[in-house]
C-alpha cells in the first residue's frame, strides 16, 4: 500500500490526472480487503492491486474509461456476475469496486485527504460511492476534530452525520462502508433515497513493544514489522539493547521496562492497538511492568515463561493488588500451541496469537470448522464535527 500511496502523491504533486479504483465492499471469500486499490494515470501506468490478480484487467479498463469520461463509477464483480469467470474472480466472493477519476484542484476534500495521508497524520477519506448524481464521488477529509470539503448546502445534515460516522471509524482505525438517508438519518441500506459512503481510515501504524533483548525478541521484532507494527525493543541492559542486535526494530531503548511504559503512557503514545510482548521472564522486570500494563487500555499483553513461571507471576501480581479481571487480560504463556522450538517458530506462534486476538479468530485450523474466515469490528461514537477553516 505504501508504493501506491507514494505514486499517487507523485502524480498529485505533479498535477497529473489519474483514476483510483478502490475495493469498497467484500462479501464471501475474496482475495483482498476493503481499501485495496489500483491507480492508473493518463499514460496507462498502473500501480497497486484490487484482487491479487483476479480482476485486475477489467478494473484497469474501468480506470481508463473513468479518465476519459471524468465520471466515477461503482462496479460489482462476483459469482452473481455473468462475467465473473471471464475476469477471473473464481474464489466465490463478491467485491464492489469504486473508480474515481482524480483531477488535482477540483475537490477540496480529496486534495486535503491526500495531503493529510502523505504527511502521516491521522485522517479518514470519505467518499460517496452510491448516491444521487450531485453527490456521487463527493469527498471529505475528516480528522479528529475537524473536516475539509463539502457536500453542498442542500446536504448539510447529511454531511454532519457522515463526519460523525467517519470520525468514529477513524478512532477505531477501521475502513469500511455506512449508509445514510439523504437527510442524515441512519437507515436501511435497501431503502430509497439513500447515500452509501466508503471510509478509508489512515492512521499511524499500531505499536508493538517488545521487552527483553533476547534472541526470541529479535525474531518477534522481525515478524512484528512484517505485520505492519512500529516495533520498539526495550531492555534495561545496554550491552544487550543495541541497534546492531535488533536491526529490524524501529527503535531500541535502554530503560527499565516499567519506567519506559509509564513515560510512553504519559506522552499518549500507546493506545488500544498497542501490543506488548514481555519476553524477559525475570520477576524484577516483569512484575512492575505487568502491574502497570494490565491496568492500561492496551490491545494485547502477553508474557513469556514456563507454566511454573506463569503461576508464580500471577501470585506476585495478586500480591501487588491486581484483580482477577485484570489478570485475565494477560496472555501467558505467550503464543499459540504450534509446537514451536526455535526463536523464529516462537515468533510465528506469538504473532498468530496477536492476530487472532486482534481479529477475533478462533485459533482453530480453518479446515476444522465452517465458521467465518474474516471477522468485523463494531463502530464507536465520537464528538460533533467542526469544519476546517
Amino acid at each position: 500500500m505504501q508504493d501506491i500511496a507514494e505514486q499517487i502523491n507523485a502524480w498529485h504533486s505533479a498535477g497529473a490526472s489519474f483514476a483510483v479504483a478502490t475495493v469498497v465492499s467484500v462479501s464471501g471469500s475474496a482475495p483482498r480487503d476493503p481499501g485495496a486499490a489500483l491507480a492508473v494515470d493518463g499514460d496507462g501506468q498502473a500501480v497497486g492491486s484490487v484482487s491479487g490478480g483476479c480482476v485486475e484487467g477489467a478494473v484497469y479498463e474501468l480506470c481508463q474509461q473513468a479518465l476519459e469520461s471524468g465520471r466515477p463509477v461503482l462496479h460489482r464483480f462476483g459469482f452473481s456476475d455473468d462475467d465473473a469467470f471471464a475476469v477471473g474472480l473464481t474464489c466465490g466472493g463478491i467485491i464492489d469496486v469504486f473508480v474515481q477519476p482524480v483531477v488535482p484542484g477540483t475537490s477540496a476534500g480529496l486534495d486535503a485527504a491526500l495531503a493529510h495521508v502523505h504527511s502521516g497524520s491521522p485522517v479518514a477519506l470519505v467518499r460517496a460511492v452510491s448516491a444521487p448524481d450531485d453527490l456521487l464521488g463527493a469527498a471529505l477529509a475528516v480528522t479528529g476534530d475537524a473536516h475539509r470539503g463539502s457536500f453542498g448546502l442542500p446536504h448539510t445534515a447529511l454531511e454532519n452525520s457522515a463526519v460523525l460516522q467517519a470520525r468514529a471509524m477513524l478512532e477505531a482505525g477501521r475502513t469500511g462502508q455506512f449508509t445514510l438517508a439523504l437527510d442524515g438519518r441512519p437507515c436501511d441500506p435497501a431503502a430509497d433515497d439513500v447515500a452509501t459512503f466508503f471510509v478509508e481510515a489512515h492512521v499511524p501504524p499500531p505499536r508493538m513493544i517488545v521487552f527483553g533483548a533476547i534472541d526470541f525478541a529479535a525474531a518477534v521484532a522481525r515478524i512484528g514489522g512484517f505485520l505492519g507494527y512500529h516495533v520498539t525493543v526495550c531492555d534495561a541492559r545496554p550491552v544487550f539493547a543495541t541497534e546492531r542486535r535488533f536491526p529490524t526494530a524501529d527503535q531500541v531503548v535502554v530503560d527499565w521496562p516499567h519506567r519506559y511504559l509509564d513515560a510512553e503512557a504519559a506522552a499518549g503514545r500507546i493506545d488500544s492497538r498497542t501490543a506488548l510482548c514481555v519476553l524477559t521472564h525475570d520477576a524484577k522486570f516483569d512484575i512492575p511492568l505487568l502491574e502497570r500494563a494490565l491496568r492500561m487500555p492496551l490491545g494485547f499483553v502477553g508474557a513469556m515463561g514456563s507454566r511454573r513461571t506463569h503461576d508464580e507471576r500471577l501470585d506476585r501480581l495478586r500480591e501487588a493488588g491486581l484483580t482477577e479481571l485484570e489478570l485475565a487480560r494477560l496472555r501467558s504463556p505467550i503464543g499459540l500451541d504450534l509446537g514451536a522450538r526455535t526463536p523464529e517458530e516462537t515468533a510465528v506462534a506469538v504473532a498468530a496469537e496477536i492476530v487472532a486476538h486482534r481479529r477475533g479468530g478462533t485459533c482453530l485450523p480453518l479446515s476444522a470448522h465452517s465458521g467465518p474466515i474474516h471477522h468485523d469490528h463494531p463502530l464507536r461514537e465520537t464528538d460533533l464535527p467542526r469544519r476546517i477553516a
